[in-house]
């Protein structure tokens, strides 16, 4: 019997499932009140009329209405629902 385990097979496999962050309903799109607009790490995103924020940082609807992104600096936007 072999002591050593053949093409080092079992020290692969250990990559983390993905964390489905992004934006999940797009400018212009109809978001009811308590839909998740944007999962994100830190805040890329701010949330402004209308739109709350979670302590991971998601954005999600306090109203039903339409949801409008607007651009403050190169990498930063506000997120807010009208």
């Amino acid at each position: 019997m072999a002591h050593k385990k053949g093409s080092g097979s079992s020290r692969n496999g250990r990559d983390s499932s993905g964390r489905r962050l992004g934006i999940k309903i797009y400018g212009n799109q109809y978001a009811n009140s308590g839909n998740i607009i944007v999962r994100q790490r830190g805040t890329k995103f701010f949330p402004g009329q209308n739109v709350g924020i979670g302590k991971d940082h998601t954005l999600y609807s306090l109203k039903n209405g339409f949801v409008f992104f607007k651009k403050i600096k190169k990498n930063k936007s506000i997120v807010f629902v009208k």
